[in-house]
């Protein structure tokens, strides 16, 4: 077929030229039905759209009242919640201003009790100030622990028992004498003690000078209880046991717990070394020693006191003897009484029977009386 008309290189026949437009055509009434269709679809959306923005809208409006409620539910709560916090606060708030108040008036009392305290620490620390000057002077100590010797032995002993500040054979002055019963001889007690070595032995404690701090101590407590064998330990006038008073227990507590050697050194001079609590129980023992001794001495009078209470308690028997007899006596001649006083009953009763009959016969002379009696 011969082409209708060319351009250049192309040529486009008929049929080509009506093919194209029948495609034209066929492009244009697809182009018109999407176009249609797209426009239905679309209609349909936009309507699809109005109601989920209908619904949308529906549900805003109920969130809007549900949220309206909810805020005025919780805006209540909140109210109600701030009340009662308010509440709470205002009794806490009182609460503790009333534990506050107590607390302020405990705590002025316990100052006042520490006042208080401070004032007797500050009497204490002058009392310690005056008891460490009074033991830093060798012989105001001395006076000191004799004084305390002095008192516990005339609280427990009797006065004539015992003699303070005694000169002995030899010359020399004894702190206190103790009058053993019979020949058993006084017992000298030496109330001094060499405390500046123990001083020292404290403040070196624990250091490299502890060592011969001890060495010191236990060889100036051993020259003292010599001392007091030598000076106190008569043979014939004192007891064979002197004693070593320390007014420390601690100190006595020591001795035992690291200087056992110083304590067998009194033991083998006989010089026995007490503190106030060992002193008290010697003490006690001496006492009954002394209380047993005078019984003993007693002893006589008493076998004759109880010889003679053995008589009257013989002659008790005998006089309680004849006084049961006296009652046996006195039951029988109650029994006698007894008996008559029944036959005068007896007699009573038939006179008063014979005056009855008298009453109820009247007789006219006596010797109808007697005939009728």
């Amino acid at each position: 077929m011969e082409p209708v008309f060319t351009y250049g290189d192309i040529s486009v026949t008929l049929v080509e030229i009506f093919a194209g437009l029948a495609l034209i055509l066929v492009s244009i009434l697809i182009t018109l039905y999407l176009s249609r269709r797209a426009s239905r679809m679309w209609g349909q959306h936009i309507h699809h759209v109005h109601r989920q923005q209908a619904e949308l809208q529906g549900r805003l409006s109920q969130m809007a009242e549900e949220s309206a409620k909810r805020e005025l539910m919780l805006r209540e709560s909140l109210d109600q919640r701030l009340d009662n916090v308010s509440e709470r606060v205002g009794k806490s708030i009182v609460e503790t201003q009333e534990r506050n108040s107590e607390n302020l008036k405990q705590l002025h009392e316990r100052l006042a009790l520490i006042d208080r305290a401070q004032k007797n620490i500050e009497t204490l620390s002058g009392e310690v100030s005056g008891l460490q000057n009074l033991l830093s002077n060798k012989q105001a100590r001395g006076a000191f622990g004799e004084k305390q010797m002095q008192d516990l032995i005339s609280d427990y002993l009797p006065p004539k028992t015992y003699s303070f500040q005694a000169t002995l054979s030899n010359r020399k002055r004894v702190d206190a004498l103790i009058h053993m019963p019979g020949d058993q001889g006084d017992v000298a007690i030496d109330s001094k003690f060499p405390l500046e070595s123990w001083r020292r032995l404290m403040e070196v404690e624990n250091s490299p000078e502890e060592d011969m701090a001890r060495r010191d101590f236990a060889r100036d407590v051993q020259g003292h209880i010599k001392d007091i064998a030598e000076k106190y330990l008569i043979f014939g006038e004192t007891h064979d046991v002197a004693m070593m008073f320390l007014p420390s227990e601690a100190i006595y507590a020591e001795l035992h717990t690291h200087f056992p050697k110083v304590i067998e050194a009194g033991f083998k001079q006989k010089v026995m070394i007490v503190s106030p609590t060992t002193f008290m129980a010697t003490l006690h023992t001496m006492r009954a020693v002394m209380k047993d001794a005078a019984m003993r001495e007693q002893a006589h009078i008493i076998q004759k006191e109880v010889g003679l209470m053995a008589k009257d308690v013989a002659l008790l028997d005998t006089r309680v003897a004849k006084l049961q007899q006296h009652f046996d006596q006195s039951t029988e001649d109650m029994r006698q009484i007894r008996i008559s006083t029944g036959k005068i009953t007896k007699r009573a009763d038939k006179i008063d029977a014979i005056e009855d009959h008298m009453d109820q016969t009247e007789p006219t002379n006596i010797a109808d009386f007697r005939k009728k009696a």
